[in-house]
């Protein structure tokens, strides 16, 4: 007799802080920013955060042994080329839309994941990165009010 067990997400502890970001750096440039003007060491990850439909997002992190916290910095907006096919003259058109990570939250460009942080860290973060000239705003997000916030445990 085969039984199968199946594992809440309320079994999970996802206590984790979220910070922010808007800004319309690239993602190597933002983080370039991030790592100088916050002191971390943010490095892309060998693969991206890869969901449905071709969706791909860019992820740095960081493990700070020192301080027992892991940094996570998330792109909000994956651009996906979509093939509209066309009997016309000029053959398939290319359409290009934006696609968001946490949908509730499409006016953020970035997540700053960071798991196990003091809030006076946290706070200190948030002040150094909206120093940063090309970052218009960043701010603590309370991550029990979103809805896909499974999307950022990986």
């Amino acid at each position: 007799m085969l039984t199968t067990h199946k594992i809440s997400a309320d079994f999970f502890d996802d206590s984790f802080q979220l910070i922010a970001i808007h800004s319309n750096l690239e993602d190597y440039a933002i983080t370039y920013a991030i790592n100088s003007n916050c002191g971390l060491y943010l490095k892309r990850m060998k693969n991206d955060l890869h969901l449905e439909q071709n969706q791909s997002y860019s992820v740095f992190d960081w493990d700070d042994e020192l301080n027992h916290m892991y940094w996570t910095l998330i792109s909000n907006k994956c651009e996906v080329e979509e093939i509209i096919p066309s009997d016309g003259l000029f053959g398939n058109n290319v359409s290009t839309r934006t696609d968001h990570l946490i949908k509730e939250r499409k006016e953020v460009d970035y997540f700053l994941k960071v798991d196990a942080a003091e809030e006076n860290v946290l706070a200190q973060k948030i002040k150094a990165i909206n120093k940063i000239s090309k970052v218009i705003t960043a701010y603590a997000l309370d991550t029990e009010t979103l809805k896909s916030k499974r999307n950022l445990i990986f």
